[in-house]
């Protein structure tokens, strides 16, 4: 029986190619992240991070890297298994604010990498450094460049498919992983189901058993809400619940589920929490999806049950907007925007005399709010990109100026 890593000498490495070229660096990468040097297991696994899964994108070897770190996590004996679960996860869908609140779109993806395995196939090889620079760097870039925009598309798509298949392939022991000693790998496990819906019938009653014996408030709502996203919404009694996480689980599931058919306190719920400017204090793990951000994903969740919420919606999110910054603010202002400006781009030209009174009010909150223009007190460009696609004017500055007419 063979033991863990073996095999990896076996993959071609240096003809597959991640975000710098050959993947020359991942075997010795994915060895590191066993040593007992726990500096070299953090820097192999943010080299990892950097090259097979460079700030969100995924690559020829991500896919060939899969295999092993699965391998790696199912070793009792792996250090920090519960970071290479999540590299796992992430390797199969990216960053989840893609994908909350309605769940991974596999149907989609599947549809749009047909064709792309043939295209991924007459790739040349990437560079490796051994070769004359000039003449070998650009090979691989020049390939995908010669691709026309539709199988560009196909191409990268495949790419990304197949890591989340060779991902999927490990649905079996993240069910195994929710009754792990560890509540860090019980909650990474919950997390990594919930992107899985075409495994959902095998994955949901381990989900809800592992929510009802769950001893902590974060690992019972991460596990609701991942049986949210596949499809089975929480009971309702869940919404009374005294643990204040729970009863946004509960929110935030049914209302991926039922949609407009959510009851009340379901919306009541989410309105609560979307308006929150505070995250809940404790010393243990956060709440996974969305970075922990609960109240950012109720509001997102509030666009699930139709236009009847509409306007309480959106007060919640200009109560919450002034009082956060960075990603949080990103995604409050991204639904904000959504309901303010449901014919989205503004002609160019548009003065603030003919905004309607929902814009005015989001324009006005935005200028005069400094806090969601910043990341950490510094300039927060994704921001600023976000408020240009509606047509505003990209700093605060001058959209104070624009809101004085």
């Amino acid at each position: 029986m063979g033991g863990v890593l073996d095999g990896l000498d076996d993959i071609d490495w240096p003809r597959l190619g991640h975000a710098y070229g050959s993947a020359t660096d991942v075997p010795d990468q994915l060895r590191a992240l066993r040593s007992p040097d726990r500096r070299a297991r953090q820097a192999a696994l943010r080299g990892l991070f950097a090259n097979i899964f460079h700030q969100g994108s995924r690559y020829e070897a991500s896919a060939y890297a899969v295999p092993f770190l699965l391998e790696l996590v199912a070793d009792p004996a792996t250090p920090d298994a519960d970071s290479v679960l999540l590299l796992l996860t992430m390797l199969a869908v990216g960053y989840d604010e893609r994908w909350v609140p309605d769940g991974f779109p596999v149907a989609e993806y599947r549809r749009a990498a047909e064709g792309g395995r043939e295209l991924l196939a007459a790739k040349p090889s990437p560079w490796d450094g051994d070769d004359d620079e000039d003449e070998e760097e650009d090979v691989e870039y020049a390939y995908v460049e010669s691709l026309t925009e539709e199988d560009q598309g196909r191409l990268w798509a495949y790419v990304e498919l197949s890591a989340y298949d060779a991902v999927r392939a490990g649905v079996p022991l993240f069910r195994d992983l929710l009754a792990h000693p560890d509540p860090g790998m019980r909650l990474g496990a919950a997390y990594a189901l919930a992107w899985f819906p075409e495994d959902a019938a095998g994955s949901l009653p381990a989900l809800i058993a592992a929510a009802d014996a769950a001893p902590e408030a974060t690992e019972a709502a991460t596990a609701l809400v991942a049986a949210g996203l596949l499809g089975c919404a929480p009971d309702a009694g869940l919404l009374t619940d005294p643990r204040p996480q729970v009863r946004w689980a509960a929110a935030v599931g049914r209302a991926r589920v039922l949609g407009v058919d959510a009851d009340e306190p379901t919306a009541e719920e989410l309105l609560r929490w979307a308006a929150s400017a505070v995250r809940p204090q404790g010393d243990g793990p956060t709440v996974p999806f969305l970075d922990g951000d609960l109240a950012g994903y109720a509001g997102l969740s509030l666009r699930l049950l139709g236009p009847r919420h509409a306007d309480r919606a959106f007060d919640a999110l200009l109560n919450r907007l002034p009082a956060v910054g960075g990603e949080e603010a990103l995604a409050v202002a991204t639904e904000a925007l959504r309901l303010a400006f449901p014919d989205g781009r503004l002609t160019a030209g548009t003065p603030p005399a003919a905004l309607t009174p929902r814009q005015r009010r989001l324009v006005e909150a935005l200028a005069h709010s400094p806090q969601p223009w910043l990341l950490d007190g510094r300039p927060f460009g994704n921001v600023a990109m976000l408020v240009a696609d509606y047509g505003l004017p990209r700093s605060r500055e001058a959209l104070l100026a624009y809101a004085a007419g």
